[in-house]
C-alpha cells in the first residue's frame, strides 16, 4: 500500500489512520494482487496475510508463525516468505498503528500494561468486526 504519510506520523498521532483503514486497504491490495473470483480463497488469503503482518509487527519471528499454520493453509510457506518481504512497509505501518493504540491509553492515564491490554482488545474487536467501544 502507498500512503501520503509515514509510520512515524501515525505513531506520534499526527495522522488519524487506524486499524480499520489499514485492513480495508490491505484487503483491497490482496484482492488486486491475487485476483480471481474465488471469494473464499481471497478471504482466507487476506486473513492469513493480515495475521502474518500482525505477527511480524508485534516483533515475532516468521519461522514461529509458519510453525502455527495448518497443512491446508491457502498459501504455501515458501509463498508466504516472499509475501512477507513484499509486506515489509505494511508490517511497519501496522506496528505504528499498534504503537499509537498503546500510546493513546498511556496518554489517557493508563498504566503501560493496561494500555497494552486495551490495545490488544481494540485490535481483537476490529478484526472480529465488533462495534463495541
Amino acid at each position: 500500500m502507498q500512503w501520503e504519510f509515514t509510520p512515524e506520523e501515525v505513531a506520534k498521532g499526527a495522522v488519524d489512520y487506524g486499524l480499520a483503514e489499514f485492513r480495508k486497504g490491505l484487503e483491497a491490495e490482496v484482492k488486486m494482487n491475487l485476483g480471481g473470483d474465488d471469494e473464499a480463497f481471497l478471504q482466507q488469503s487476506f486473513d492469513l496475510i493480515y495475521d502474518l503482518c500482525y505477527w511480524m509487527a508485534t516483533g515475532r519471528e516468521f519461522a514461529d508463525f509458519a510453525a502455527t499454520l495448518d497443512d491446508d493453509t491457502p498459501l504455501e510457506i515458501h509463498v508466504l516468505q516472499v509475501i512477507k518481504e513484499y509486506m515489509r512497509d505494511n508490517i511497519t505501518m501496522l506496528g505504528a498503528i499498534l504503537q499509537r493504540l498503546i500510546m493513546d491509553g498511556v496518554e489517557n492515564g493508563m498504566p503501560t500494561h493496561e494500555a497494552i491490554e486495551n490495545a490488544a482488545r481494540q485490535h481483537a474487536e476490529t478484526v472480529s468486526g465488533s462495534l463495541r467501544p
